[in-house]
């Protein structure tokens, strides 16, 4: 995939990821809940690589923030954070692991990718911006325990999407 397409893939899941999580603000706390936001930056690591992943990473909740307010400001370093690790480490993990069957290699990136973000979005929690206030059982709660029906939507729906993507032949993950 050349430079300008990955330019062009990364703004449009840049732009899903500012626009969709609007459809669940209306429902308290459906954020943290159901992870809108993650859905495309998990996504495009898988489909522009790690560098663009990072990028999109990043700008979706800034941008997301300056439009909207959403993430809010207390909450935005940890999840700037967090999504930037989520489109980096997909797309290295893409680019590392190379199992088959395909459906075998997705969820094997998709869930390290959670992973190193969820445990980043910890650490930084713990050792930057709320040292010696942040527990394990504070990381526990918001990163599994609250975002459980958003990790079962991800591992649901992104399998489906990148799956789709690669039978079209519009990103190629080998």
């Amino acid at each position: 995939m050349n430079n300008t397409r990955k330019y062009v893939l990364t703004a449009m899941l840049v732009a899903i990821g500012v626009v969709l999580p609007q459809a669940f603000h209306a429902i308290p706390n459906a954020g943290s809940i159901f992870l809108p936001m993650h859905i495309p930056v998990l996504l495009s690591g898988f489909a522009v690589g790690p560098v663009f992943g990072l990028i999109c990473g990043i700008l979706t909740p800034a941008l997301s923030h300056l439009i909207f307010g959403m993430p809010p400001a207390p909450v935005l370093p940890s999840m700037l954070f967090e999504l930037a690790l989520y489109g980096l480490m997909s797309g290295l993990f893409t680019k590392l692991i190379k199992v088959k069957p395909l459906m075998a290699k997705i969820y094997c990136v998709l869930i390290l990718s959670m992973l190193c973000g969820r445990i980043g979005y910890g650490l930084l929690n713990a050792l930057v911006l709320r040292a010696g206030s942040y527990s394990l059982q504070a990381w526990l709660a918001a990163a599994f325990t609250t975002a459980l029906p958003g990790i079962i939507i991800q591992l649901i729906v992104i399998p489906i999407l990148v799956t789709a993507l690669v039978r079209g032949k519009l990103i190629n993950i080998d």
